[in-house]
This record gives C-alpha cells, sequence and structure tokens, in this order.
C-alpha cells in the first residue's frame, strides 16, 4: 500500500448487508457482470466480517480492520495505525499515525469524502453523525437512504458531481456506503410485494441493480488518475436460516462476506 498512496486516489464500497452465499452465486452465473470483470479470478474472497452490524463494521473497518480473510492467520493489513505489538502489520502496510484511516489519509493530503447511505450515516441525529463526521467532507439525502428504489443511482450521481469538481492533482479517498442491498429490498424484485417482504431473492435482485450502475462509479474514480478500489460487505443477513431473520446476530450467513480489491483505470 505503500505504493499506492500517494499516487492514487481511493474508493472504498461497502455493500451494507451484502451476503458471500449471495454474491457469489450472482457472480459466478453472470448476473453481476460489472463487479466480477474487476473481481480477481471473476469471484469474491470470502472473509469474516470484523462486526455484525453496520456501525460497530465500519468504526472497524475504518480503523484499518477490513474484513479478514476466512483461514488460519495471520493476515497483514492493507492499512493499520502505529501501536506496538501489531502482529498484522506488515512492510506493505500503510501505517498512520492518526485514530483512523480517514484521517490518516487526510493527513498525506487526500481530500476525505462520504457519501452516506444507511442510517448510521444520515447525519440526522448525533449517533448518524459519527462516522460520517470523520470525513472533511459527507453526504447523505433521503434519496440515498434505504426505503429509495433508486438510492444507488443518486450515490453514483452524486460521485460523479464530488469527482469533477475536485481540482486535477488533489488525492482522493472516497468512502460509499451502499443501502440498496439493506431492508427493505422488495422493490427491486419486479412482482415481488411489500406483503411477502425481502427475501433472499430480492437481496440478489438489488445487488443486480447495484452492479448495473457499478461501471459508471469506476469510471468517475478512475478518470482521473488509477484508483485503488476496495469493495466489500460488512456483514450479512438472514432471512430465515435455522429462524433467524437480520443481523446483529452470530450467525454464519452474517460473518461471512464477500470482498474485494483492484486496480481500475480510464482504460478498464
Amino acid at each position: 500500500m505503500n505504493d499506492i498512496v500517494g499516487g492514487h486516489d481511493i474508493l472504498f464500497v461497502t455493500l451494507d448487508t451484502l451476503r458471500y452465499d449471495v454474491a457469489q452465486e450472482l457472480a459466478a452465473a453472470g448476473r453481476t457482470p460489472h463487479l466480477a470483470r474487476h473481481l480477481p479470478g471473476g469471484a469474491w474472497e470470502r472473509r469474516h466480517a470484523p462486526g455484525s452490524f453496520t456501525y460497530a463494521s465500519h468504526q472497524a473497518m475504518f480503523a484499518g480492520f477490513l474484513p479478514t480473510p476466512a483461514a488460519p492467520g495471520p493476515h497483514p493489513r492493507l492499512f493499520a495505525a502505529r501501536f506496538a505489538g501489531s502482529e498484522t502489520t506488515a512492510n506493505g502496510t500503510f501505517v498512520y499515525d492518526t485514530p483512523d484511516l480517514v484521517s490518516g489519509l487526510a493527513s498525506v493530503g487526500y481530500r476525505t469524502v462520504c457519501i452516506g447511505g444507511v442510517g448510521f450515516f444520515n447525519k440526522q441525529g448525533p449517533l448518524g453523525s459519527v462516522l460520517p463526521g470523520m470525513f472533511q467532507e459527507s453526504h447523505w439525502r433521503p434519496e440515498f437512504g434505504v426505503t429509495s428504489s433508486t438510492s444507488f443511482e443518486a450515490q453514483v450521481d452524486c460521485a460523479e458531481r464530488v469527482v469533477a469538481e475536485l481540482p486535477e492533482d488533489q488525492r482522493l479517498f472516497l468512502f460509499m456506503n451502499v443501502s440498496a442491498l439493506h431492508q427493505p429490498n422488495w422493490f427491486h424484485l419486479p412482482g415481488a410485494g411489500r406483503e411477502a417482504g425481502d427475501t433472499r431473492a430480492t437481496h440478489a435482485a438489488a445487488l443486480e441493480y447495484v452492479d448495473r450502475h457499478m461501471g459508471r462509479l469506476l469510471a468517475a474514480v478512475a478518470g482521473r488518475r488509477p484508483c485503488f478500489a476496495v469493495v466489500c460487505s460488512d456483514h450479512g443477513t438472514a432471512y430465515g436460516e435455522d429462524g433467524y431473520s437480520g443481523h446483529r446476530i452470530g450467525h454464519d450467513v452474517v460473518w461471512t462476506v464477500p470482498y474485494a480489491h483492484f486496480l481500475v483505470d480510464g482504460d478498464r
């Protein structure tokens, strides 16, 4: 990461609530082509989330603890605050002397921008202001939120404006929390109704919706210079497995998440 930081823009996207099994099935079936073309080997990496719900997971990820590979470690981290005794800080880790990655990147000249999605980013109260408050610039509007059927399109529109307004020589760290996968998501599947509620199938349809607009986001961030992208879920969610529904629980479908990082530039 020390070869990336300073020379590249950085994009960090959390596909809020996306399950690993659904993401992998859709990639293998060719149903998310815009994402799959950037995934190493065309497949998501299976990882363990650092938290079982949005707030906890993002606090950890902004501290440098991205989802952990689902295999015995230790696993060197991309980013880490400097502290004695860290067993996952390696020679290639970008180490910062601030409490979190966001301010760490700001300290080396990055413009830090948050485009929020779910309620923990809505800035409508003290709790919803904590995470976006880490950034120099943050955006949230109701059309970015979980009840909007066009949330991701609106978020990408915002991202395009952010990029267009930056000076050419200004490095960018853009974070986006994508709300479309989070419940309610039934409206992303034609024929599904509010009465039946969300299902694994509507969750999959929401990911297909996000994929249709992902190419526009990646083109926007890579239009000025090469961009290093991290795309992952913060946690999964249950749709009746073993009697569980939702998240903030210790079930495998919640703790197991898809992850990828890759380079993107204007030619890809």
